[in-house]
């Protein structure tokens, strides 16, 4: 019953000495039953305690630990930190016979790359990707070209050169299990450096999908597979340049 349905004089007959003394007797009885819930309680605790032992402790408070571990991220530091205050261009180039299954695959990276890059690594500008894939479409032979006249063409101080060496969704003769893999070289020119056409960093890098083997075309479409190793390139790729988080277990 609500207190707006009691009338002043009802609200104060609720009061009357022997409803308070039943009310007292009830409140004394449900604290005893509290209280007797609580030591009992504590004591299945001290039980579970002693029946794990020291050591069963330990694993406890090591499996908490553990956890907490994999679900903070951990901070890593730019692998190559020269583009702060420098203008970049991102180039990407693919094997003819990458291209041909993945004709979207150089425009997709350029882009992202870029994108990111910019965004992160405290550079002062870039070149927008659709100039980017404007200049190499009508330069097609720009990879023969010394870095430095390109970067100056360009109007850019750094150029990060991505060359896409693997890229592949399945094992080689089987094409019904998805093994995605991804391989790529990153390297980067400081065109207003002493050495203006020398790699003044680079790395090899590996990404896989799925991160489990044995998922047929039944269980993963095609695309997704595609668009998530992409997307997994993309960001090692991109990590190269700025600060970023990671988890402690990231699979690729």
């Amino acid at each position: 019953m609500h207190r707006t349905d009691l009338k002043p004089a009802a609200a104060a007959a609720t009061c009357a000495p022997t409803r308070a003394r039943t009310r007292a007797r009830s409140c004394a009885r449900t604290r005893n039953h509290k209280r007797a819930l609580s030591v009992l309680y504590a004591a299945l605790a001290l039980a579970a305690l002693s029946i794990l032992g020291g050591c069963g402790v330990g694993m406890l408070i090591g499996g908490v630990a553990e956890n907490i571990r994999k679900s903070t991220p951990k901070t890593i530091e730019a692998e190559y930190e020269g583009l702060t205050d420098k203008s970049f261009v991102v180039l990407v180039t693919a094997p003819a016979v990458i291209l041909a299954q993945y004709p979207e695959l150089v425009q997709k990276i350029t882009a992202d790359v870029a994108i990111r890059v910019a965004d992160n690594a405290g550079a002062s500008g870039f070149v927008p990707p659709i100039k980017t894939l404007e200049y190499t479409f009508n330069r097609p032979s720009w990879p023969a070209r010394p870095i430095s006249a390109v970067a100056s063409e360009l109007g850019v101080q750094r150029v990060i050169r991505i060359e896409v060496i693997d890229y592949r969704l399945n094992d080689r003769g089987n094409s019904y299990i998805w093994d995605g893999t991804a391989t790529a070289s990153i390297a980067v020119v400081e065109a207003d450096g002493s050495l203006p056409d020398d790699f003044a960093y680079q790395k090899t890098i590996t990404v896989r999908f799925p991160d489990q083997p044995g998922f047929s075309q039944a269980e993963i479409p095609g695309p997704a597979v595609n668009s998530e190793l992409t997307r997994r390139l993309v960001e090692r790729a991109s990590w190269l340049f700025y600060q970023h988080e990671e988890m402690p277990d990231i699979k690729y």
